[in-house]
């Protein structure tokens, strides 16, 4: 009887140490064969062009150090939307830069209804969401780490 038991507890063993040997294995190949993909969202929501001079930096860094694997939104609203018109920007050249990149810029429409403003006043590189909040929300549920840029 002890035998028994003791031939079944080995068993067990070995069943335990190759069901979790195969599942490194498999990760390991994931990682070998596929790179991560990161996904971050920027909550903008600040006029101030220090901090968008700090969100441009942020962005440089990201891809230099992960290039392709990276994909990034930036969502302007509340004051931040000062970031994406035309005429208030300090940023359109490392926008446009970005942009060429795969960056997304989105407007959030919201706040263009509270402020009165036209999609005409808005960067040709931006798109818009009706509500930026929301967006950052669809965007977390879908596994985007969030950051809010800004000091």
């Amino acid at each position: 009887m002890k035998k028994l038991i003791f031939l079944l507890a080995i068993l067990f063993i070995i069943a335990v140490g190759n069901s979790t040997a195969q599942n490194k294995s498999v990760g390991t190949d994931k990682l070998i064969n596929r790179p991560k993909l990161h996904k971050i969202i920027f909550q903008l929501a600040s006029q101030d062009t220090l901090e968008w001079k700090g969100l441009m930096n942020n962005i440089k860094h990201i891809k230099e150090g992960w290039g392709e694997t990276v994909k990034i939104a930036i969502v302007a609203h509340g004051p931040g939307i000062d970031f994406l018109i035309k005429e208030k920007t300090t940023q359109q050249k490392s926008i446009t830069r970005f942009k060429d990149m795969g960056v997304e810029f989105i407007a959030c429409e919201n706040t263009m209804k509270q402020k009165n403003m036209s999609k005409g006043s808005i960067i040709s590189e931006a798109t818009y969401v009706k509500m930026g909040i929301g967006e950052i929300v669809e965007r977390q549920e879908q596994g985007w780490s969030y950051i809010k840029a800004g000091f």
